[in-house]
């Protein structure tokens, strides 16, 4: 009995005629079973994008080498990955421990499909909190705002990357602004979360400059990293009707459970390989 394994085929190249049609057959000649198929065609930009999960016998790196050919007569960018794979994320911290907590949780219980090898952050209040899930925790302070230091932290994140082979990091109420270099580094595999307010309400306490400003919704939004601080591209938003007669205390932690859902579903939806990136935007085929 022949086995198979089951894989996930993303790409996006200029639209054209027989695209389908060209990416059906290679899985027709690999001996390939569709299982799910979604597709998007940008007019505006004449881009199409395309997720196939199949199952199919061989292991993945000849199936890349398969698909080779046609991914450069087609112009493709794209990703062929074992589906069993996890993806491997560094999770960044400061002192707001939401985000951490949730995540580490929905990994515990097996709700999210990621492997986290490591932790960082500038404060050591989680490092308790990381033993207790088994998870090696890295404490590299910033004592001051000088460019030296930030620079020599900065390294210190890049060696936990490259040491613990991490495909993903995630910014979970990290307060620290990463250099352009750092941002060009993690560029397509950084991802960050923050209130949604943006561009009003700046600074400290956002929550409590909307409650005096009498908003009516909250929310949250995950994103890519950029240089462009707060603007890159967006994966998911999430908001919360609100109303006069909740305090501003209620809207933070109101808050604070948007940015955990928010957070996970950007992650989860990267780690099974459904964002694809579309100029300054994204295609999520959730």
């Amino acid at each position: 009995m022949t086995t198979t394994s089951r894989f996930i085929l993303k790409l996006s190249c200029p639209d054209q005629s027989g695209i389908v049609h060209a990416v059906t057959g290679y899985l027709l000649e690999q001996g390939g079973n569709i299982l799910t198929s979604a597709q998007h065609g940008d007019a505006d930009h004449r881009r199409f994008f395309m997720r196939i999960e199949f199952e199919a016998p061989g292991e993945v790196g000849a199936m890349r080498a398969a698909f080779e050919p046609l991914a450069q007569r087609l112009q493709m960018d794209w990703e062929l990955v074992a589906r069993a794979t996890k993806t491997r994320v560094l999770l960044l911290v400061s002192k707001l421990g939401h985000c951490l907590n949730d995540l580490l949780f929905r990994v515990q219980t097996g709700h999210l499909p990621i492997e986290i090898p490591a932790i960082v952050s500038n404060h050591r209040d989680f490092y308790q909190l990381a033993a207790s899930h088994n998870i090696p925790f890295h404490h590299f302070p910033l004592l001051n705002a000088s460019e030296e230091q930030k620079a020599a932290q900065e390294r210190k994140i890049r060696e936990v990357v490259e040491d613990n082979q991490i495909d993903l990091v995630v910014l979970a109420r990290y307060m620290q602004i990463l250099s352009p270099e750092l941002c060009q580094y993690l560029s397509g595999r950084a991802i960050n979360i923050h209130h949604s307010f943006l561009p009003s309400f700046k600074g400290a306490k956002p929550y409590h400059q909307a409650y005096e400003r009498g908003v009516k919704l909250i929310g949250a939004t995950a994103h890519y990293v950029t240089s462009d601080l707060d603007e890159g591209p967006i994966i998911e938003q999430e908001v919360a009707r609100i109303d006069h007669s909740l305090p501003p205390e209620q809207l933070v932690a109101m808050g604070r459970d948007v940015e955990c859902v928010t957070l996970a579903r950007a992650i989860q939806w990267h780690a099974e390989h459904r964002v694809l990136m579309n100029g300054n935007r994204t295609v999520v085929f959730r």
